[in-house]
Formats: C-alpha cells, structure tokens, sequence
C-alpha cells in the first residue's frame, strides 16, 4: 500500500476594500487557522483504500493511522510505502507486527500513486 496525508483547511486574511477618499474603513477579521489532515493509504492494484481524518501531522497522529490500519487488515501482510516526512521516520514511531514500512526516494511525488488520490 501506498501511504501520504493531506491538509484541508483555511487561513483568513485581511483583504483590501474600497472607500470614500480620506477614510480609512474599519474591517472586521478573524484570524483563524484550522486544519484537518486525511491520513490514507491505497493499494494501486486494487484501487482499495484505508481512510482517517485526523488533526495534525506528526508522530502520534501517524502512531494511531498505524494501529487503526493494522486493525483494518489484521490478517494481511503490509509493506506501507511512505515518503520522507519526519514523523514517518520518527523513533517514536510505533509499527505493528502486520505492517513494515519503506521509503520513496526524496522528491519524488511521482513515484507514489496516492499523490494522485
């Protein structure tokens, strides 16, 4: 299976506006970041998928995709293919039995055919 998370979220900024000459308008705005990151794997054979929202990226989200994915599949065998993201490569990373992890080169999106998901 192929491994890769995506953010989705939003960052509000003040925009510019238009006003009468000689005033300076008063614009209400909320600065807020909200993220949510779907963590995913697929196997490109099948098209068959394993989905989970979650709501950061790091090595305890990855800690729980980890379990929650050997859960799913507890009678498989499965090679995750990852790119390099830190908290892939973390030593506090906790892997399955039912799970062995290995690496695309860097820089290499291409290569990894959930980019494309």
């Amino acid at each position: 299976m192929f491994q890769d998370e995506a953010g989705f979220g939003r960052i509000n900024k003040p925009k510019s506006c238009w006003c009468e000459k000689g005033i300076r308008p008063t614009v209400p705005c909320h600065h807020i970041r909200e993220y949510r990151y779907a963590y995913g794997a697929v196997e490109p054979e099948t098209g068959e998928g394993y989905f989970l929202i979650m709501p950061y990226c790091n090595t305890n989200c990855m800690n729980a995709f980890l379990e929650h994915l050997s859960i799913a599949y507890p009678n498989d065998i499965i090679v995750l293919v990852c790119d390099g993201a830190t908290w892939h490569k973390s030593k506090g990373l906790k892997i399955p039995d039912n799970i062995f992890l290995t690496f695309i080169p860097p820089y290499t999106p291409e290569m990894n055919p959930i980019e494309q998901v």
